[in-house]
């Protein structure tokens, strides 16, 4: 079935890129593995910081935002329950794999003088929950097994979000799709639909070019720095 099955990377905002680097690598331990130039984007650093060969926290720093102010309730929610502008980012919740691994994030996250609360046993999950730099809501995570999906879909907030029986069955189990091997061709701009936001004359070419020509123009597949071959 085709679909997507984890996390490559989570991007966010930084007027501080040292500043986010030193706290994910000595707060919580990850290893910091790309930091260039964001290919296409002029004036902008990308710096990623590993979970694991396949997931990164990554970060993006431009003048811009770091002349950009936060705003309570708008950009940042301050903690995993206040609310911020649809589509910014609420908080983010790291993995580790047992009640033990969670507890020892604690304790690492404590010897860093950072505050922790929790864990808190949420019944599909126990967490712990601090701040990050540029006031990030941070939270550590372990779930024992997955979701039952029986237990927990509450019937009233199902009603609250609009959502029919009908439409609960088909969101639990999407239809299957196993593509067409990359064959199928850009759909006609619709307005309905989402769109990234660029200059309008520039995104309506992008979307006229063919996906080899795509792929030929904008792609920056070199590394900055060169490493011979072991």
């Amino acid at each position: 079935m085709t679909r997507a099955n984890g996390l490559h990377h989570l991007a966010i905002s930084t007027g501080n890129m040292k500043a986010q680097i030193e706290f994910f690598s000595d707060v919580l331990g990850m290893e910091l593995v790309a930091l260039y130039w964001m290919h296409g984007v002029a004036g902008t650093w990308h710096g990623f910081m590993r979970l694991n060969d396949r997931a990164s926290v990554a970060f993006v720093f431009n003048e811009k935002i770091k002349d950009t102010k936060p705003q309570l309730g708008v950009s940042h929610a301050g903690n995993p329950g206040l609310p911020t502008a649809p589509g910014a980012m609420q908080h983010v919740a790291f993995n580790v794999d047992s009640d033990e691994e969670l507890l020892n994030m604690r304790d690492r996250i404590r010897s860093r003088g950072v505050n922790v609360i929790g864990p808190i046993d949420h019944g599909m999950c126990k967490s712990i929950y601090f701040a990050g730099p540029e006031g990030l809501c941070l939270e550590i995570a372990t779930s024992s097994s997955a979701i039952d999906a029986r237990a927990w879909i509450d019937p009233d907030v199902q009603a609250l979000a609009g959502i029919n029986d009908e439409e609960l069955a088909r969101f639990k189990a999407p239809a299957t799709y196993n593509g067409e091997g990359g064959k199928l061709k850009q759909p006609p701009y619709d307005a309905s639909k989402p769109h990234q936001v660029y200059p309008p004359d520039a995104y309506r070419m992008m979307l006229s070019m063919s996906d080899e020509d795509v792929m030929k123009r904008f792609s920056v597949p070199e590394p900055p720095v060169r490493v011979a071959a072991e």
